[in-house]
């Protein structure tokens, strides 16, 4: 069953400018040490940055948090399954909240597809309830 939806569209640009304008201290508030050794590796970082940006985004909507209630940025970080489809690892009161709308005898899953096109990058996630096996 489903339990959540959400979705992103985030500008580039915007994330550039904060990239050059605020540099480490932006990333280190908002992103993983796993988002941050796998953005700085590409060559265009900040489309990597803005693609997890809306990823948190879309997962705060899925969440029907948004980003307050104690949810914080760090608390969602796209991570890479072996087969390089991304998906979230959700942390702190991020992890608490999804644990509250699972419903018993179930597990959340969550489905996460990322996009972009420049100047935009967009995110859309699914927060699925599987019955336990």
């Amino acid at each position: 069953m489903i339990i959540g939806v959400g979705a992103d569209l985030c500008d580039i640009r915007r994330i550039q400018t904060s990239l050059d304008r605020f540099g480490d201290r932006f990333k280190a508030r908002c992103f993983t040490e796993i988002e941050r050794a796998r953005s700085d590796r590409k060559p265009d970082a900040a489309w990597s940055y803005a693609k997890r940006f809306a990823a948190k985004e879309a997962c705060a909507k899925a969440l029907g948090t948004g980003m307050r209630r104690d949810v914080y940025w760090k608390d969602m970080g796209v991570v890479n399954l072996s087969s390089g489809q991304p998906t979230l690892a959700l942390t702190g009161h991020a992890a608490e909240h999804l644990a509250r709308l699972t419903p018993q005898g179930h597990r959340p899953h969550i489905h996460l597809t990322l996009s972009d096109e420049h100047p935009y990058a967009l995110a859309f996630v699914v927060i699925e309830a599987l019955p336990l096996s």
